[in-house]
C-alpha cells in the first residue's frame, strides 16, 4: 500500500503588509545632527538593527534622503512625529 503525503505550504501575510497603502518615511539631510544622534534615532524609532540604521545615515548623508519605512499611514505618522521630535527632518510621502 502507497500512501502519499503532500504537505500543504502556509504562507503567513500580515493583514498590515496586504493593506499596505504605499506610503514611505523618508528622512532627508541636515547640516545639524551627527551619525550617532540619527543612527540611535532609527533604532529606537523605527526598531531598526543598527547596521540598518547605520546605512540610512549614510544614505542620508550622500543621496540627501532616505527612504526608512515603508507602510500605511497611520503606521508612520508617529514614528515620523518621534522623527521630528528628536531633530531630524522627515516626512511621510
Amino acid at each position: 500500500m502507497i500512501f502519499n503525503h503532500q504537505e500543504k505550504i502556509q504562507i503567513e501575510i500580515s493583514t498590515e503588509e496586504l493593506l499596505d497603502d504605499g506610503y514611505h518615511l523618508i528622512l532627508y539631510n541636515d547640516d545639524v545632527n551627527t551619525f550617532d544622534h540619527v543612527i540611535e534615532t532609527l533604532v529606537n524609532v523605527c526598531k531598526h538593527t543598527y547596521d540598518q540604521a547605520e546605512q540610512c545615515a549614510i544614505i542620508v548623508h550622500f543621496k540627501g534622503k532616505c527612504d526608512v519605512k515603508s507602510g500605511s499611514y497611520e503606521k508612520l505618522k508617529p514614528m515620523c512625529l518621534a522623527l521630528l521630535d528628536a531633530d531630524l527632518s522627515a516626512e511621510i510621502e
